[in-house]
C-alpha cells in the first residue's frame, strides 16, 4: 500500500488561504491534508501534534515560517518546511488564490492539471 503524503498548510487565522489549500488539495493523489493558523484567533490553531503529523508543511508567508520555528523548532528539524510567499490578499476559494496555490505547491509535489 502506498503511504499517504501528509500535507499541512499554515496561514494566520486558518480562514482563507490555508483553508482553501486544504480544500483544493484534499483527495488529490491520495494526499492527506490539514490546515491551521499561527494566531491565537485562528479557527484551528497550529499544535505540535499537527507538526509531528505532517510530512510537508507549507507556510503562506515568512512570518508563519518564523512563528513555526519559534514555537516548534525541535519538531521541525526532520520536516520539510516550505514558504509559498502568498500574501493575505485573498478570500476563501478565490480563483486567483487557487491558481497561485496550485502553481507554487506543484513545484514541490505532484499536482495534476
Amino acid at each position: 500500500m502506498v503511504k499517504k503524503i501528509k500535507l499541512f498548510f499554515v496561514c494566520s487565522r486558518n480562514k482563507w488561504r490555508s483553508l482553501t489549500a486544504e480544500k483544493i488539495f484534499h483527495g488529490i493523489n491520495n494526499y492527506d491534508v490539514r490546515s491551521a493558523g499561527t494566531e491565537d484567533s485562528a479557527r484551528i490553531k497550529v499544535t505540535s501534534g499537527h507538526v509531528g503529523w505532517a510530512d510537508i508543511i507549507f507556510a503562506m508567508e515568512k512570518k508563519h515560517v518564523r512563528r513555526l520555528r519559534d514555537k516548534f523548532n525541535n519538531e521541525l528539524l526532520s520536516k520539510k518546511l516550505i514558504c509559498l510567499d502568498i500574501p493575505d490578499d485573498y478570500q476563501y476559494m478565490d480563483e486567483d488564490l487557487i491558481e497561485i496555490l496550485k502553481a507554487r505547491v506543484s513545484e514541490h509535489i505532484d499536482v495534476p492539471e
